[in-house]
This record gives C-alpha cells, sequence and structure tokens, in this order.
C-alpha cells in the first residue's frame, strides 16, 4: 500500500472537513412522498422528481431525476422562459393599418392594409385597462371543461383601429380590406383548442358559442354566437332538458363557415360554452374588420367573405405608405400570464414563432432552435430535452426532471423571474392550480407552478391513458425554505369513469406534504 506523505493526509483532511456531503431528506419527507409515489395506481407508471433547495441547489428529494418523460404543458414553462428572455416583460408591439391609394373627398381610392405583428389578444382580454383571465379559458370549452368567457370585448383592438381610421378622416373605403399575415409562416398549434397558428389572433381564433337553457323543460334554448359575425352562418336548435340532466351540446361542420349547434342543455343552468375554430384567421380577421370599420363610421366596400382579388404590397412598399391607425399591445408579461395561467395552447404554440419573428426568421423551428440556445444559457441541459413544438403535445416534447429544476433555477437569477414567477398559477388560488386543493389548505398560496396533462384514449379497454400529468416550479416550506421543483407522472392507465382529475388532486397532495414536511 502506498500512503500519502504526512503534508498530503493533513490537506486531503481538511478538505474532507469542508467539502458538504450530499442533503438528506428531511425525516419524515421521502416516506410521505413515496406512500403517494409508490401507490397500487401507479404500478404500471414512470416518475420523474427531482426537488432542490433554491438557494443551495442541493437535492431535497430525487425520483428518476433524470428520466426523459413526456412533460405535457409544464412545455410551457421552457417556450414561456425562451420568450420573456428573447422579448423581454415589457415588450409591446403595434398592429397598423396602411393606406394604399388616395383619400378624396374623405373616400378611399384604393385599400386598407392591416399588418398583422402576432399580438395574441389584440385587446380582446383587457378591462379597465388590465389584462384578465377565467380559471377555465374557453379555448378549452370543447374539452368537458366548464369552460367561461371573460368579461371584455374580443373585438376591442379591432375597433380601435376602425375608430383611428374615421379620425384620420376616411368614411369611406372603395378598394379592399387586406390583413397581412406574413410576419411568420402559419403552422399547427400542438395541443387542443383552437388549432391554427397564424400572425393575426381575434379571440384566439374561434367564435365561441354561448348556450343558455330555456325557461321551461322542451323550450327551446337560445344560441348566439361571440363575436357576432356576419362571416359564419350558424344554424342553431337546442332544447332545454331536465334541471339534472347533463348538458349535450355539439357543433358541427356543414360547410365552407357554416356549422349546426345540436343538443340539450339543463333547465335551470346557466350559460354553456363551446367554441367552433376558425380555418382561415385573416379572412375571419379581414370580415371582423370590415365589420368593426361599418359600425364606426366607415363604410367599406368590400364584400365580407373573401376578398376582390387585391394583392398584398410588398414588405419594402410599407415605408412609402400612410399609417392611418395603430393599436399597441399589451406588455407580452401579459400575454405569457394568461399562457401559464389558463395553459393556453395556442398561445405557447405561438411563442416560437415570435422568438423567430425576433430575429427576423418565419418558422417556428428556427424559433424553437433559438429556444434551444437560451435554455442553454440558463443552464440547461439540452441534451435532456426534445420539443417538437411550444405547448406539450407534440410526440417529441419530453424533458428530464433535473433539466426543468435547472430552468426554474436559472430563470431565478434572471432579472426576468418576478414576471415568469408572476405568470405562474397558484396553488389553490387561481388558473389550473385553482381547485386542486381545499380552501383551508396550509400550502394555498405558497405554491406557484405550472401544470400539464396529456391524455390517450385507450380504445381496447375503453378508458383513458393518462400519459402525462406534472407539475414543476417554485414553493415556500412551512419552514420557510424556498424549493424548486418538478414532479411528472407517465403512463396511468385510468379506470372507467376516472379522469385525470384524480392526479391533480395526487399532484396537490404531493405540493402539500412538500410544504408540511419541506426543509
Amino acid at each position: 500500500m502506498i500512503r500519502p506523505c504526512a503534508p498530503f493526509a493533513a490537506v486531503l483532511f481538511a478538505l474532507l472537513l469542508v467539502v458538504p456531503a450530499p442533503a438528506a431528506p428531511p425525516e419524515g419527507l421521502a416516506k410521505t412522498l413515496d406512500e403517494l409515489i409508490d401507490g397500487p395506481d401507479y404500478k404500471n407508471a414512470s416518475w420523474g422528481v427531482l426537488v432542490a433547495d433554491a438557494r443551495t441547489g442541493e437535492t431535497v428529494y430525487a425520483r428518476n431525476p433524470n428520466a426523459l418523460l413526456a412533460p405535457a404543458s409544464v412545455t410551457k414553462l421552457f417556450s414561456g422562459a425562451a420568450a420573456l428572455v428573447a422579448l423581454g416583460p415589457d415588450h409591446t408591439q403595434d398592429t397598423i393599418v396602411y393606406q394604399r391609394g388616395p383619400v378624396l373627398k374623405n373616400t378611399l381610392r384604393g385599400d386598407l392594409v392591416l399588418v398583422a405583428s402576432g399580438d395574441l389578444m389584440l385587446g380582446g382580454r383587457t378591462k379597465d385597462g388590465k389584462t384578465v383571465f377565467k380559471d377555465k379559458d374557453h379555448t378549452y370549452a370543447n374539452s368537458g371543461f366548464d369552460a367561461e368567457l371573460t368579461d371584455t370585448d374580443p373585438l376591442a383592438g379591432l375597433d380601435a383601429l376602425a375608430k383611428q381610421v374615421r379620425a384620420a378622416g376616411i368614411t369611406r373605403v372603395d378598394g379592399d380590406v387586406l390583413i397581412d399575415d406574413r410576419l411568420f409562416v402559419r403552422t399547427r398549434s400542438s395541443g387542443s383548442g383552437p388549432d391554427v397558428v397564424s400572425p393575426i389572433t381575434v379571440n384566439d381564433n374561434v367564435v365561441d358559442v354561448v348556450v343558455t337553457p330555456g325557461a321551461e323543460e322542451g323550450a327551446p334554448a337560445k344560441v348566439v354566437m361571440r363575436p357576432a359575425t356576419t362571416f359564419f352562418d350558424m344554424d342553431a336548435l337546442v332544447t332545454t332538458g331536465p334541471e339534472k340532466a347533463p348538458a349535450n351540446v355539439q357543433l358541427l361542420a356543414v360547410g365552407a363557415n357554416q356549422f349546426a349547434v345540436r343538443g340539450t342543455v339543463p333547465k335551470g343552468g346557466k350559460p354553456h360554452v363551446r367554441i367552433f375554430g376558425v380555418d382561415e384567421p385573416a379572412l375571419f380577421a379581414r370580415a371582423l374588420f370590415i365589420e368593426a370599420l361599418r359600425r364606426n363610421g366607415v363604410q367599406a366596400q368590400a364584400a365580407v367573405l373573401r376578398p376582390a382579388g387585391a394583392r398584398l404590397p410588398a414588405k419594402s412598399d410599407y415605408e412609402k405608405l400612410q399609417k392611418v391607425a395603430t393599436f399597441t399591445s399589451a406588455p407580452f408579461k401579459d400575454a405569457l400570464t394568461v399562457t401559464l395561467k389558463v395553459s393556453n395552447n395556442l398561445y405557447a404554440s405561438t411563442l416560437p414563432c415570435l422568438v423567430a419573428a425576433a430575429k427576423g426568421q418565419t418558422t417556428p423551428e428556427f424559433g424553437l432552435r433559438e429556444e434551444r440556445r437560451i435554455l442553454k444559457e440558463l443552464g440547461v441541459d439540452t441534451d435532456a430535452v426534445c420539443f417538437g413544438g411550444g405547448a406539450g403535445g407534440a410526440p417529441a416534447d419530453h424533458v428530464s426532471a433535473a433539466a426543468t429544476v435547472q430552468l426554474i433555477r436559472g430563470m431565478a437569477k434572471r432579472p426576468e423571474w418576478e414576471a415568469y414567477k408572476a405568470a405562474l398559477p397558484v396553488l389553490g388560488v387561481d388558473g389550473t392550480l385553482a381547485d386542486v386543493v381545499n380552501e383551508d389548505s396550509p400550502a394555498r398560496g405558497k405554491v406557484f407552478a405550472k401544470t400539464g396533462t396529456l391524455i390517450w384514449y385507450d380504445a381496447a379497454n375503453e378508458r383513458l391513458l393518462l400519459k402525462s400529468k406534472a407539475i414543476a416550479g417554485t414553493m415556500t416550506t412551512r419552514a420557510g425554505t424556498e424549493l424548486h421543483f418538478s414532479i411528472m407522472v407517465n403512463n396511468v392507465p385510468l379506470p372507467a369513469g376516472v379522469t385525470a382529475t384524480r392526479e391533480g388532486k395526487v399532484l396537490g397532495r404531493l405540493c402539500e406534504r412538500l410544504y408540511e414536511h419541506g426543509p
């Protein structure tokens, strides 16, 4: 045996004294978490868990932290962080209307061209100067959720632009009304809800269908569109059913810009919301803008349904055209808040496109590559993340719990952290975490985290397969320690009649146990 000389041994001994050993989980924490994770409902499931001290980075609890798992909508933490870093919390976008042609005696002898800026909300979620949301967003109305509408005007941005056109002295437009949607290429959302990702977005590119029961059983229900528009033809026939019967409302496409509404709603119930997705956002926005112009004193001669064939200007020509209206978006942090609080898939799917546009590029693939670069700068092991989109529903979307905690830790060191944290759902308070714990939960208001749910239908067994249920974020324990954490469970077969709500409650209980027993 070769022995070190005495001075070397003394140095080695000193080093052993000052290098801390890995922190052991607090007494009782591992046991109480293991009880849930190893429960009988999860014998076929895969877990990935990492809980770390936010100050020191030391591991508090871990279970397969390096396993690549589907994160579902926790993906939005990554796409949201990249967009927040790339654009900045206070970044705004200007949607501009140009006139092409002369104005003679208040008549524009030419076209109005609205240039889309990628504004996700276009004023449609603003009330009293503030961006608002409902915990159960209307974009999930067709997914079995009791969705609600915000008390806002989805056409506020278009009306504001129309008023400015009138104020500029134009009372009649003899040419066409066009939407320039060339900021980035059209693509598809990687989540449920509105499907088409476009630089122009009005009312999340859907028509809300609001069904209100009649006064008596058997009476016809009242069915209205929001926003009201002649762009769509709606054939509605919905009846009022027994008071305790479940609502059953179906929307059926029957032709171009035509749909039928059929079904029943229970007597005495509140209005039910469904959505009909828009296939052509630019044409939808064009129709709504023409209607807004007419509503605000501008006689737009263009037909609502289709353009007359006028071509968009070359991009280089805009500097020569007269601006007649500008609508400035809410700060980007407001759009991010809606994206994360209610898990808006359309907005999240648009984020890589906005990141690309900020670099003068037009494809979501470029945006995802730029996202990877930003994540690497944040200290994320980018070999442990795979993304095919921004929302969490793409087959490629997989991350590790360790990479997710690295993301949160990296963002916590940046000036955008406060905006990022404020955009997260709060346990027991709002967004997708509003109802996963009881109102008297001791952890209520102490956890800021993004959730995720991905479900596939198992036709062979006539049940649901919970592909992913996940949560990740930051919290403060009862003892006052801030933790960063990521918890994911994949591949949970759900018994007949059981939904992912069960696992939502389980994640809520895990958060409560971290709060109670954490360091």
